[in-house]
């Protein structure tokens, strides 16, 4: 929970970001809060998950290279091609994990 809170704190401080929270589906049995910058989704949330489950839009060779080294680390579901699924198991740090939210953001200029 401690890293949950963490990512929607910082995404939060972004300029321009909204966050929008998007009741569960079927298909993901969890909310979710969706992160934007102006019309791009860069981050989606699954609230609750155990463990927490991230999706965010980042660069395709680094995503290749996460998936690559990382089980934990897959093509994404909910943003299309354009999106890497991150288990936050432990397999990446907390503060990688900020980083990638970091990207996803610069990714969605």
């Amino acid at each position: 929970m401690v890293l949950e809170e963490a990512i929607v704190k910082y995404a939060s401080t972004l300029d321009g970001v909204e966050m929008r929270e998007m009741e569960p589906s079927s298909e993901h049995g969890a909310s979710q809060l969706v992160f934007y910058r102006g019309e791009k989704i860069f981050l989606v949330l699954q609230k609750g998950t155990r463990p927490l489950r991230i999706e965010l839009r980042i660069d395709k060779r680094l995503s290749k290279t996460l998936q690559e080294r990382y089980e934990s680390v897959m093509q994404g579901r909910l943003l299309g091609r354009n999106g890497t699924e991150i288990i936050c198991s432990g397999q990446l740090t907390d503060d990688e994990i900020i980083d990638l939210v970091r990207h996803g953001y610069e990714m969605s200029a």
